[in-house]
């Protein structure tokens, strides 16, 4: 590996359409051809945030007015080392252009997929398309009024669940209530707009052809592969950074990590705290949620943390 680490500020850029800016690397350029975030090199000693409004000004025009972090991504390459520090700018003045010559293009979040990128930029894409505040169903929750639920918390903001499968721990245990649970659940959310990932097995995630599953720490550590689950999000319950660290590794697409606060689901569990949840973020190159006693107002500081967003159960619950 040569040389040190570069750091690199790169803006996620929305506009009012929610379209997200990208531009066109130039072919003398390290990884050149291919779309990236727009940004640059942070100097030394310059804070990341200067960085980041100056190399958009150069490149775009554009004078930020309103960012928050979005996600920090350790990544090396076989003749380089980046560390990628990324905004998401919602606010800006200006009108934006390629004042280097680059190509650059507004492009819906759904299509993001269709362009070719550094394989650095793999985590931004994913944290461009996650949701940011998912309703977690509660343990006891019955069947029944899993809709029910859906709807209050849809109205309180949700915009992902998160479906526990309770008492279904294989295949053999998967009967026809459940499965047309699932099938109820995936109408409504995809009728409300809302992100839907499962909380069960790959092979049950595969038997019925999910999108995105949601694996327990115990999975978890099964886990010997990506491709054991077909599905487009796969993601993880962690607790500390060594549970992250595997799920990193194994190429999962976000993670949980719990409990920040106190809990009434975990009563008497050893907590993260912010401070401890900031540091474990830092080094994460996915995405991470904030949960366990965890509030809706308490997105902000989530975010300001490093957190893709906020999972809760009992925030919820009135």
């Amino acid at each position: 590996m040569a040389g040190s680490i570069v750091h690199v500020a790169a803006a996620v850029i929305r506009n009012a359409d929610n379209q997200i800016l990208i531009a066109r690397r130039s072919k003398e350029q390290h990884q050149g051809g291919l779309w990236e975030f727009p940004g640059g090199k942070v100097e030394a000693g310059e804070p990341v945030t200067v960085a980041l409004q100056r190399e958009l000004h150069e490149e775009l025009g554009i004078c930020v007015s309103a960012c928050r972090p979005l996600i920090q991504i350790p990544y090396h390459y076989p003749d380089k080392s980046v560390l990628l520090d990324v905004f998401e700018v919602t606010a800006f003045r200006g009108q934006a252009w390629g004042r280097e010559g680059q190509p650059i293009s507004w492009v819906d979040p759904q299509s993001l997929e269709n362009y070719r990128f550094p394989a650095a930029n793999k985590p931004i894409l994913d944290a461009c398309l996650l949701p940011q505040k998912i309703a977690v169903t509660p343990f006891n929750l019955d069947y029944s009024k899993v809709i029910s639920y859906i709807e209050r918390v849809a109205l309180q903001g949700a915009d992902a669940l998160m479906l526990r499968l309770n008492g279904i721990s294989d295949v053999s245990e998967l009967e026809n209530k459940a499965i047309n649970l699932v099938r109820s659940v995936q109408r409504f959310c995809e009728d409300k707009g809302l992100f839907l990932s499962v909380n069960t097995s790959c092979d049950i995630g595969n038997l019925l052809g999910l999108d995105a599953i949601h694996l327990t720490a115990e999975r978890l550590k099964s886990l010997t592969s990506r491709e054991e689950f077909s599905g487009r999000w796969l993601s993880a319950s962690t607790h500390d950074r060594y549970e992250v660290d595997e799920a990193v590794g194994v190429g999962l697409n976000f993670v949980t990590l719990s409990p920040v606060c106190e809990t009434r689901s975990h009563p008497g569990a050893k907590v993260l705290g912010w401070s401890l949840f900031s540091e474990i973020v830092s080094e994460a190159s996915v995405p991470v949620y904030a949960l366990g006693g965890v509030h809706l107002n308490d997105l902000g500081s989530a975010h300001n943390f490093g957190a893709q967003g906020i999972a809760a159960i009992n925030a919820w619950v009135k």
